[in-house]
């Protein structure tokens, strides 16, 4: 077989080798815990590499950040590359760049809420259908009211704003619960404080970032640290399927390459696949079966072939099955399973075998041209190229400052979404309402002005009018009375004093009155658009 159009997994009988032109038919690697599945996933991102096809690879335990680094030359590992075929084997490192989810570990890698989309989120949280069907409505009530959903204040945000007009929306949208938002918003809260808040945001992860090559041509190897990630399995599994998805959805048809354009190892395969939803595994079926035309090859990396669902497990061509361990009669049924997924070999009993398999022994079966299963094969894996185990903070570090990607994804933007929208809206109707009132206010206080200068004018009047009387009075009696002691000014002065009209005295207690309420109005709605505003 040409070499250059194929990858060297080890010799049995005969060298086992994986056709790149057929990688994209995907593939499994499957093995109890300590059988060599690792070094197994390392040797093929190795080679995957070498042949310029980038790969991504979940770390799960460390031991995969040694790619980035050349290994140590030791006779067994030497003697194990003679035995199987290895004729170039030397120690070398591969081109590594380093991810994590919460940018500790590596550079941060985010999604947007909407590019992880309802369905996905409705599974990182766990809703019901009920609550799925409120996330769902939440979703198209951000999109008529034009509102980006980036990341989790703003899911929050937009929550709310259906809560709040859940009457207002049952005719177009259905019937919105608020205990069902108020569900929703309780797990929000969880899957903030394990760390999503990390996830959710910008700058979002651009897909052909993960399709590098160096300077040299080689592909680059996307390691995500997944350590603290495998502390929360439903955010680990949902962000691998979402990344799936979105390579579906974007790339463009290429139908068999000669070799993949990207690679993607799926290490704790079952973690996708326990309680999932029905819709859910109908949503990864379609991915798995159609994402190959897109030139992507999905391999699942579990315990037990059993972890993976029928459907998708039959699409899986390229297969190395390490020992599994036959204790108990469930144990038992496993084992006879994942013989039978195998092309029988007639020198060899596979179910057999399969307990009988060492470290770095695997049962192998990969397609052959015109996509035809090759018989199983009993293979001696060869050895790795690059370090067998982690790396240092220090190595890793170095690492990173020499990273493509570096300065890209390490400092968060949070520009204008559906949080800020929604809150500038709010601060608009607080204002609108604040100078709403005070031009209420304005024109009452107007209003009992006017009526005061005509209570005070008729006032005036009446005084002239009662003056003219009184003088009358006196010039036909002969003589002038004092100055209060009328009958006229004793009642209009109370007694004595400042004369002052009936009119003019009611005028000037109605504007007191009317004054000291309109003040407390004003007052109260300054403070209280002050209140709302805060």
């Amino acid at each position: 077989m040409d070499q250059a159009l194929s990858m060297l997994i080890g010799r049995g009988e005969t060298p086992q080798h994986l056709t790149l032109g057929l990688a994209n038919r995907h593939g499994l690697i499957a093995g109890a815990t300590g059988t060599g599945k690792t070094v197994t996933l390392q040797i093929l991102a190795e080679a995957f590499s070498r042949a310029g096809v980038p790969v991504f690879c979940a770390d799960v335990k460390g031991d995969l950040s040694g790619l980035s680094r050349p290994g140590e030359s030791k006779d067994g590992l030497v003697k194990r590359a003679a035995e199987v075929g290895d004729g170039d084997y030397r120690m070398e490192a591969s081109p590594v760049v380093f991810w994590d989810l919460f940018g500790e570990q590596g550079h941060p890698i985010r999604t947007t809420i909407s590019e992880m989309g309802p369905l996905l989120l409705a599974r990182l949280l766990d809703l019901n259908d009920t609550q799925e069907g409120v996330l769902n409505v939440a979703f198209q009530v951000a999109d008529d009211e034009g509102l980006l959903i980036l990341d989790l204040k703003d899911l929050r945000a937009v929550l709310n704003l259906v809560a709040e007009n859940a009457s207002a929306l049952k005719t177009g949208y259905g019937h919105v619960s608020k205990a069902s938002v108020g569900a929703i918003q309780r797990r929000l809260l969880v899957l903030d404080q394990q760390g999503a808040e990390f996830f959710f945001g910008e700058p979002a992860l651009s897909l052909p970032d993960l399709m590098r090559q160096d300077l040299s041509g080689q592909g680059i190897v996307n390691v995500l640290a997944a350590d603290r990630l495998m502390q929360n399995p439903r955010l680990y599994a949902t962000f691998l399927l979402w990344l799936l998805s979105e390579l579906f959805e974007e790339m463009p048809e290429v139908g068999d390459p000669e070799k993949p354009k990207l690679v993607f190892f799926f290490d704790e395969a079952h973690l996708l696949f326990d309680e999932a939803p029905k819709v859910l595994l109908e949503k990864v079926e379609q991915v798995v079966r159609l994402i190959r035309s897109k030139g992507v090859g999905v391999y699942f990396v579990t315990q037990n072939p059993a972890d993976i669902p029928a459907d998708i497990l039959g699409q899986l061509g390229n297969r190395v099955q390490h020992a599994l361990r036959a204790f108990t009669p469930r144990d038992q049924k496993a084992v006879r399973v994942a013989a039978e997924t195998f092309r029988p070999n007639p020198a060899f009993d596979t179910a057999g075998v399969i307990t009988e398999l060492g470290v770095g022994e695997a049962l192998v079966s990969t397609l052959m041209p015109g996509g035809i299963p090759s018989m199983v094969e009993r293979t001696k894996i060869r050895p790795p190229r690059s370090r067998m185990g982690p790396i240092s903070p220090d190595e890793r570090r170095q690492t990173m400052d020499c990273s493509p990607v570096r300065g890209e994804y390490d400092e968060a933007v949070d520009r204008d979404s559906a949080y800020e929208k929604l809150v500038e809206r709010a601060d608009e109707r607080v204002e609108q309402a604040a100078e709403a009132q005070f031009e209420a206010a304005l024109a009452r206080r107007r209003q009992v002005e006017g009526e005061f200068h005509s209570a005070r004018r008729a006032g005036s009047a009446t005084g002239s009018r009662r003056e003219t009387v009184e003088n009358e009075g006196r010039r036909s009696s002969g003589k002038e009375q004092e100055p209060g002691g009328g009958f006229f000014s004793q009642i209009l002065t109370g007694g004595g004093g400042r004369r002052q009209g009936v009119a003019e005295a009611m005028a000037k207690s109605v504007a007191r009155s009317v004054g000291s309420q309109l003040g407390r109005t004003i007052v109260r709605g300054m403070l209280g658009g002050l209140l709302r505003r805060r």
